[in-house]
Formats: structure tokens, C-alpha cells, sequence
């Protein structure tokens, strides 16, 4: 194996890469316009809840439970409708994300030592964020009802209790960007080096240099060698953009040793290049290989647990995530950056990495053929 030659071909590689004017935004530009958008859009924190409240008491109690809801900062009040006909069109029109409904004797029952219920009626198109509103509004109405118990009952009860201290770790405040900004730094490697690689041998055949590598000494390992090289370079100055972003930016913790993070993702290269190169030996044109990229980036990005839980998930879909690279290669770069854990907890996905990755890497090795078949 000459070096000699790999490192012509290299070169040969990253003059063909930044002349061609398509490719140029796609390497410098989209990977920080993608972190930009997915750390911004993606993100799970509940605030600014519309509300809308249906006030048929008009009491000191219900004020009370208005007051409650206003000086809490999570929700903001936009409407009060006049009557259950109007609450439903404004959830129905999607002008608000919860209603709440106080009935006309809920004075009446609180001070004859009755349970009065009050509606709380949420917009369940979005499950998830549905059900954590109804939870942050329960502890609003829990709040009030303490106040009530302490104004009707005003003797001191003496008591033992149960009393919980939370504490969050890894993550004071609970921000969704630090769970998904770096799964977002994996998915952008993963799609970067996936979609540069697939097209490497495409476009040779394309452009109709591919019979000028044929008859050069090249061996075909020395070729994948010397495609492969670029692209590797391409990923890590990529990561290195997004990760400083990460950290600037999105003020994401990086606990954990940056040196571990690089290996890992050597490993994590090793299964998106190889898989990149096998699309590349297998399409015939550019616009097939860009399909099966895509095909391809789908399952590994639903599969690995990125946004769905995979315990969540059938058993035998959970048994198909264990052949996802990305799957292992979040749960490192998680670890890494907020828990700051190391090799010896982390092996076994490590190990998973470097299994997959170089099983990739020869099966498209093996797949490539230097020839024009």
C-alpha cells in the first residue's frame, strides 16, 4: 500500500470538494443553520401557556384561583369567555392550550365544607405537552387549595409528615436543550458524513473520471483509503464547529474529557462512512444514492432514542435498535457532556461502536470493486 498515492488522491478529493459550488454551503453552512434551527425549534420546556378561563362564580374563591393561575409565571391568561360555547371555539380555533371552567357554586360549596370541582379542559392534540400543562395547572389549583385550608381552618395542626427534597442531577433546571443539543451534534456527524460519502464514487462515474482511477496503480483499498480520508477530516471540523456552538451558544456543560468524545466519535465515523460508501458501490446515479442516504437516516434517527424512548418501543423494534450505531453513539456524547462519565462505564457502547463500525467499514470495502460494473 503506497501512501504516496493516497495521499495524491486525497488531495485530488478536497479540490474536487470545495471547487464544486453545491457542495460548499453544504459543508460549511448547513451543519450550523441545522444546529441553530433543531436547538431553537426542538425543545419540550413548557412556558407562555395560553389560557382561558371560564369564570361563572365570580366570587372571592374564583378570583382567588384566577390570581393564582396570573401570578404564576408559566401560564399567561388571553380570554375570558362568556359561556362553554365560546371556551370550546377558542380551543377548537387553537387560540388557547387550556381552559379552565369555574362553576357558578363553587363559593357555595367551598364554604359548606363541599368538594367543588373546576374543569381544567386541554388541547390533547399534542399528547405529551398536554398532559404536562394538566400537571403544572394541578399544582397551581393545589397551591389555592392550601391557601383555602389555612383561611377556613386557621389552627395549627401539629403533625408529623413526608417531606420530598428533588434534587435534578446533570441537569439543575430540568432544559430540554441539554438533551437534545447534544443529540443534535450526533444526528448532524451522522448526516453530514452519511450524505458526503454516499455520493464520493456516484459522482466519478458521473463526471466520467471514474475510468482515470481505474487505470491508475491505486489498489482498491488504497482508493477507499484515500475517498474515505476527506470526509473524516470534513466530520471532525464539523463537529468541532457544532460542538463549540453547543457550548457558546446554547451554554451546554461539557463535563466530561473531549479527548474520549473525539474517539468516540472516530468509532461512531467508522459506521456512517462504511455505510456511505456501501450506498455509493451499490446506486448508479447521484439522485438513487441521495434516496437510500435518506431511506437510510430515517430509521437510524427514529430508532435511536434521540426523541422516542426506546423502551417505549414493540420488543422486537427494541431488538433492531441494538444494529443502530447512532443508538450507542447518543448515549456517549450524553454522558460526555452533562454526566462527564468516562471509558469504564462506557465501554460496552464502545464496544457496540466498534463492532458495527468495523463490520460496516469491510462490508463496503469488500462491496467495492475497481472496475466499471
Amino acid at each position: 500500500m503506497s501512501w504516496l498515492r493516497i495521499r495524491e488522491l486525497v488531495r485530488k478529493e478536497f479540490i474536487a470538494l470545495f471547487r464544486d459550488r453545491k457542495i460548499r454551503p453544504i459543508l460549511i453552512i448547513a451543519p450550523v443553520v441545522q444546529l441553530m434551527v433543531f436547538g431553537y425549534v426542538v425543545n419540550y420546556d413548557i412556558s407562555n401557556v395560553r389560557l382561558a378561563v371560564l369564570d361563572q362564580a365570580r366570587t372571592k374563591e374564583s378570583r382567588m384561583i384566577i390570581d393564582a393561575f396570573r401570578g404564576n409565571g408559566t401560564f399567561e391568561i388571553v380570554g375570558y369567555p362568556h359561556d362553554q360555547k365560546e371556551l370550546e371555539g377558542m380551543l377548537l380555533a387553537g387560540k388557547v392550550d387550556l381552559g379552565v371552567k369555574l362553576a357558578p357554586d363553587l363559593s357555595r360549596k367551598i364554604r359548606g365544607g363541599d368538594t367543588s370541582p373546576v374543569q381544567i379542559l386541554a388541547d390533547g392534540s399534542m399528547s405529551n405537552m398536554a398532559a404536562v400543562r394538566i400537571v403544572y395547572s394541578l399544582l397551581v389549583v393545589d397551591q389555592v387549595n392550601r391557601g383555602l385550608l389555612r383561611e377556613l381552618h386557621p389552627q395549627h395542626l401539629g403533625y408529623g409528615r413526608i417531606d420530598a427534597r428533588i434534587r435534578s442531577w446533570y441537569n439543575p433546571n430540568n432544559y430540554s436543550r441539554y438533551f437534545f443539543v447534544p443529540g443534535i451534534v450526533a444526528f448532524l456527524i451522522m448526516l453530514i458524513s452519511l450524505l458526503l460519502t454516499s455520493i464520493a464514487i456516484i459522482k466519478e462515474k458521473e463526471a466520467g473520471t471514474i475510468e482515470q482511477l481505474i487505470v491508475t496503480p491505486l489498489r482498491p483499498i488504497e482508493m477507499i483509503i484515500g475517498k474515505t480520508i476527506p470526509y473524516i477530516v470534513i466530520s471532525f471540523a464539523q463537529m468541532l464547529t457544532v460542538t463549540v456552538i453547543a457550548l457558546l451558544w446554547f451554554q451546554i456543560p461539557l463535563v466530561g474529557s473531549i479527548t474520549l468524545l473525539f474517539f468516540a466519535t472516530c468509532l461512531f465515523l467508522l459506521s456512517t462512512l462504511g455505510a456511505g460508501l456501501f450506498i455509493s458501490t451499490i446506486s448508479s446515479t447521484q439522485q438513487q444514492a441521495m434516496m437510500t442516504t435518506f431511506f437510510v437516516i430515517v430509521p437510524f434517527f427514529m430508532l435511536s432514542g434521540f426523541v422516542f424512548p426506546i423502551v417505549n418501543m414493540p420488543t422486537l423494534v427494541q431488538w433492531l435498535t441494538y444494529l443502530n450505531p447512532l443508538r450507542y453513539f447518543l448515549v456517549v456524547i450524553r454522558g460526555i457532556f452533562l454526566k462527564g462519565i468516562g471509558i469504564d462505564i462506557l465501554w460496552p457502547q464502545f464496544l457496540a461502536l466498534a463492532i458495527l463500525g468495523f463490520a460496516v467499514f469491510a462490508g463496503a470495502v469488500g462491496r467495492f470493486r475497481k472496475r466499471l460494473d
